[in-house]
């Protein structure tokens, strides 16, 4: 059988999709279900996928209609129901599903995460191929929205046996569950009666878990990996890869931003002056090029470049070099060092976090040192807990091609993904205004005003914006990488 071997690591969490929020299990989610909506592969535009029609007069209230003939891998329907049951399971908050905030928009989400209820009040089921959602109050981005896994469907079979589910996760996706060996890999198989209007040409996928990112490198220089996400940074360093894996590599931007939070639980991280004083000891150009061969983007805020509703801010001097304004806030901050930076140490994380603690250490006079934890797993723990006690690498890369998805999940008050704890009611207010504005365009306005809040606030530090440097086997061909850094597992072929 073709099956492409690509690099990952163990998820977080077992594959049921209102609980996949890190990027690892959103790509093997990804090949398991299809939403109503799915992304470009080349411009990430949204365009309707399981749905046929969703239709809104008021961005509040929607009706959508199902495509005939979609089935998950069990062979059951995919019916109204599939979404409905799925989205209120995902929002109750007893089931405690970490996507639960992306469905924060529905009617009735308050009553459902308290557990007072177990059904949002803003879903209700038509017929088999059709339901409507009521939102809580208008948002124009909802349906570019919708291709995000927790939207996904699940079948009665999740409902019936949630643990047996989680063994043997059933999707309607592209490709359907065949293996799981814990700190191994993951297999799926092609699934020959996928409804969609592109098919794998691919056999399977097997999701090949890395104890280290440079050994994962290693195994796809010597044609034992298939596609690896990205190059490690002692590969990138004088450009090696781009010799080890000459015409089998690939560097090109993708809508994600590298980034190191602060633990605003922590006393010791609350005053704004520290914050910005750490951003302006960094000298990211330097890190780029000692770390990645030059090869990432300058940043003027948290929203790369190539996202719909991106500007340049104005506060973005704060994302510069500016070692003497930073010491001068730092010494009124009155902080006492060492100051650690810490990360998983299963992603080579350590080659870019030593050179930023280089210029740290010159540019504010105290020692600046990574402080590592052993694996991805450990990290999301201590982060999910809030029991990280350094500033720590975050970064984000875009669940959907829209400036709000790079500011609601992240700063606003106890969203989905906010790992600092950062909260700013004015932030809120701003980005709820956007969040209701007629259209997408006439929001961006004000998500980029919020944007400029939180850059002040600075409870992140946006580093770079990212570019994918990806590399492949002898016999993988078709490769194409979208904005969402996710492998296009439909074109992709494997030759021998």
């Amino acid at each position: 059988m073709n099956i492409i071997s690509w690099n990952g690591t163990e998820p977080e969490n077992p594959l049921v999709p209102g609980d996949a929020t890190e990027r690892d299990s959103v790509k093997i989610v990804n090949a398991l279900f299809t939403g109503l909506v799915e992304y470009h592969p080349d411009t990430a535009e949204p365009r309707t996928a399981v749905a046929r029609s969703i239709e809104s007069s008021d961005s509040r209230v929607y009706r959508i209609t199902l495509n005939p003939g979609w089935t998950f891998h069990d062979g059951t329907p995919v019916t109204a129901a599939s979404f409905v049951d799925a989205w209120n399971y995902t929002a109750y908050g007893p089931n405690r599903l970490q996507g639960a905030d992306y469905l924060s928009h529905i009617q009735g989400y308050e009553a459902t995460q308290s557990g007072s209820t177990d059904e949002l009040s803003g879903l209700k089921v038509v017929d088999d191929s059709t339901f409507e959602v009521t939102l809580s109050a208008p948002f124009s981005a909802f349906v570019t929205r919708l291709g995000y896994a927790a939207f996904f469907p699940l079948p009665r079979a999740f409902f019936a046996d949630r643990k047996a589910f989680e063994a043997h996760p059933i999707g309607n996706g592209p490709f359907g569950f065949a293996s799981h060996t814990p700190g191994e890999n993951i297999v799926l198989t092609r699934y020959d009666a996928y409804a969609g209007a592109r098919k794998p040409r691919v056999d399977g996928v097997e999701f090949r878990f890395y104890r280290m990112l440079e050994d994962a490198y290693a195994d796809v220089v010597a044609n034992k990996l298939d596609y690896l996400d990205f190059v490690p940074a002692d590969a990138l360093d004088g450009g090696r890869y781009k010799r080890e894996l000459a015409g089998r590599c690939v560097s090109k931007p993708y809508m994600g931003v590298q980034s190191i939070s602060f633990p605003l639980y922590d006393p010791r991280f609350r005053d704004p002056r520290l914050r910005q004083a750490i951003s302006m000891a960094i000298d990211r150009q330097f890190v780029i090029d000692k770390a990645f061969d030059g090869d990432k983007m300058l940043p003027d805020g948290f929203v790369p470049p190539i996202v719909p509703g991106y500007a340049a801010d104005p506060g973005a001097d704060l994302c510069t070099y500016q070692p003497e304004k930073a010491k001068a806030l730092f010494d009124a901050s009155g902080f006492q060092g060492p100051i650690e930076l810490t990360s998983n140490d299963d992603s080579a994380n350590e080659v870019w976090i030593d050179a930023a603690c280089t210029t740290i250490t010159a540019a504010l006079g105290v020692e600046a040192r990574y402080l590592p934890v052993p694996t991805f797993g450990e990290f999301r723990k201590l982060i999910n807990e809030q029991k990280v006690s350094a500033p720590f690498r975050s970064g984000w890369v875009a669940d959907y091609p829209s400036i709000e998805n790079f500011l609601n999940p992240i700063f606003r008050t106890d969203a989905a993904v906010n790992g600092s704890g950062y909260s700013n009611p004015e932030v809120d207010t701003l980005l709820a205004e956007a969040d209701a504005a007629p259209t997408e365009q006439e929001g961006w306005a004000l998500y980029r005003q919020a944007q400029s809040l939180i850059l002040q606030d600075m409870p992140a530090i946006p580093l770079w914006y990212q570019k994918v440097e990806s590399g492949w086997s002898t016999r993988t061909r078709n490769v194409s990488v979208t904005p969402l850094l996710q492998l296009d597992l439909f074109d992709v072929t494997l030759e021998g």
